[in-house]
């Protein structure tokens, strides 16, 4: 971890609220809003977020995973997302999902006008934008976490911390373990 936090402190809860008042716990409340508000599909939204994991190196974001209403995506989804070039597993919109999640991520300034044709074709303008906002949340604190060191600190609600190892194979295009607990939001969420 590069920042030191007093004995005794929740790391997160330190850097995220207590560090920096004024910023921590707005970040923290919209990092919550694009899990509470989406109204993206499971899988396109899995697909967007697993991607900024994976080129983010997040150890915690590639070792969550998002349930609604009991349901999660499959086990092997991970990888299906790490070639979502080639998977078979994935519709058009989920494809493009993962495709906008790298492009934004890497090349933003590349998203031209054959892909806003192709994303258009399957996204409303509404989903374009709340995508958008969900990659920016994703890419945004999940560097932050993971540049910080605190993405081997995160706790699951009832699982394991995530491992920086998982988080090595993970970027390096290696399959992920899903998360093993029964929780249905993301960490910290009250």
């Amino acid at each position: 971890m590069k920042i030191d936090i007093p004995d005794g402190k929740d790391a997160i809860e330190y850097v995220w609220g207590e560090m920096v008042p004024g910023i921590g716990p707005a970040a923290a409340r919209f990092s919550m809003a694009v899990y509470a508000h989406t109204t993206l599909g499971l899988r396109e939204f899995e697909a967007a977020r697993l991607r900024i994991a994976q080129i983010n190196g997040c150890a915690f974001c590639l070792d969550w995973r998002t349930e609604r209403d009991g349901e999660k995506v499959e086990d092997d989804f991970a990888d299906a997302v790490t070639n979502w070039r080639t998977t078979t597993a994935f519709d058009d919109r989920t494809r493009l999902a993962a495709e906008y999640a790298e492009r934004y991520a890497l090349d933003h300034h590349g998203l031209d006008e054959e892909f806003w044709a192709r994303m258009t074709a399957h996204y409303g303008e509404l989903q374009i934008v709340e995508l958008s906002m969900c990659l920016g949340s994703w890419l945004a604190f999940g560097r932050l976490n993971h540049v910080l060191g605190l993405d081997t600190v995160c706790r699951l609600p009832s699982g394991p911390t995530p491992t920086a190892g998982r988080a090595t194979e993970s970027a390096a295009g290696r399959a992920t373990k899903s998360d093993p607990s029964p929780a249905t939001s993301p960490p910290r969420r009250k």
